[in-house]
């Protein structure tokens, strides 16, 4: 069993707490940086309002490219790894918590 440890991350100019096995810090803090760009694309470009909003467009936005790109055959859904899916489940989490502060 992997240590987890608490990392800071900041999406959107707010701060998250998202526990992280040990040694996967600068791959985390990496993909959050990665997220807070596309983000901060799709809030700049004036059309998209709301956080929650902006994350769902977002989430889409990268899971196209995603499925766009060669390395993903036509069998997507058995070829998902677990990491993957564990990181949509924290993402899922994390975008439920932050809709509960804001109500």
């Amino acid at each position: 069993m992997t240590d987890q440890q608490p990392i800071n991350v900041s999406i959107l100019d707010k701060d998250y707490k998202v526990a992280c096995p040990a040694g996967e810090q600068p791959a985390l803090l990496a993909s959050a940086r990665y997220l807070d760009d596309k983000m901060r694309e799709v809030r700049d470009s004036g059309s998209i309002v709301g956080s929650e909003r902006i994350a769902v467009i977002t989430a889409l936005n990268i899971a196209n490219d995603l499925l766009s790109s060669d390395s993903i055959g036509k069998d997507v859904d058995k070829d998902i790894s677990p990491r993957l899916r564990s990181l949509e489940s924290k993402i899922s989490r994390i975008l439920e918590q932050a809709r509960q502060l804001e109500i």
